[in-house]
């Protein structure tokens, strides 16, 4: 079996290591690997720097009602980014992580990853990307967030989470969960999305039936409102005109 660090090298970053970075690498690396499940909770400690080396990570908060929200995942061959915002200005953890199936992680011990970090062009690009990422992805949220109702963020989910063949593996909890909302709201929501034959509603799995129907929800909630009449669409000079003198004759 593979040591801790050549699973690491099968990411890039750490291929580009010289000799030096290599041999500082597996100084106190250590493997952990999680069941799914907790792993981090808010004002946990952070020993190192955390890369997932397969499964993934669900990072996310929790409101003083307890209704939980995603803030991002961390995939094979990145980095969880608020713990190295812990390592590098002596932070406690800031929110909660849970693994989402079987994962295992590669614990780069803090005073390690910050020597890295000084002399390696990889891992200054790596951390700067996972920075990068992040914000893009907060952003999102937020936006996600604030210009969006529910049923389009439902929407938006399944279209970026489903697999290559138009399933979403979740339960319906881990949904509302993600989307910082009620079970019986997303119950709601996905009999919606059944009743309009755009989804198909499975134990712990939901499958696309109509893509480019989920994608006009997701990109906005015409697709409860009644169409318009022809007569509201653009119109010619003449037909401007008509109607403006059978509005004042009326």
């Amino acid at each position: 079996m593979k040591d801790v660090g050549e699973e690491l090298q099968r990411f890039e970053p750490f291929r580009q290591l010289s000799a030096e970075g290599k041999a500082l690498l597996r100084r106190g690396l250590v493997l952990r690997s999680s069941p799914a499940g907790a792993l981090l909770h808010k004002g946990d400690p952070v020993s190192g720097a955390y890369v997932v080396l397969s499964g993934r990570l669900r990072v996310f908060t929790v409101s003083r009602r307890g209704t939980e929200a995603t803030l991002y995942f961390v995939g094979p061959g990145e980095a969880c980014v608020l713990a190295m915002n812990c390592l590098f200005n002596d932070l406690l953890y800031p929110a909660f992580v849970n693994a989402e199936r079987a994962t295992s992680i590669a614990v780069i011990p803090g005073p390690v990853y910050r020597r890295l970090f000084e002399s390696e062009g990889s891992i200054q690009n790596l951390t700067v990307q996972a920075l990068s990422t992040l914000v893009f992805r907060l952003m999102g949220e937020l936006e996600d967030l604030h210009s969006n109702n529910h049923r389009q963020r439902l929407a938006n989910f399944i279209l970026t989470h489903a697999s290559r063949d138009g399933v979403l593996h979740a339960t319906q909890q881990q949904l509302a969960d993600h989307l910082g909302t009620t079970r019986e709201v997303i119950g709601r929501l996905i009999g919606e999305l059944v009743a309009g034959e755009l989804v198909r509603s499975l134990r712990g799995r939901i499958e696309i039936r109509d893509l480019f129907g989920l994608q006009r929800v997701e990109q906005s909630d015409r697709a409860r409102r009644p169409v318009q009449p022809a007569e509201n669409g653009p119109t010619t000079g003449k037909e401007h005109k008509a109607k403006s003198a059978a509005r004042k004759g009326g």
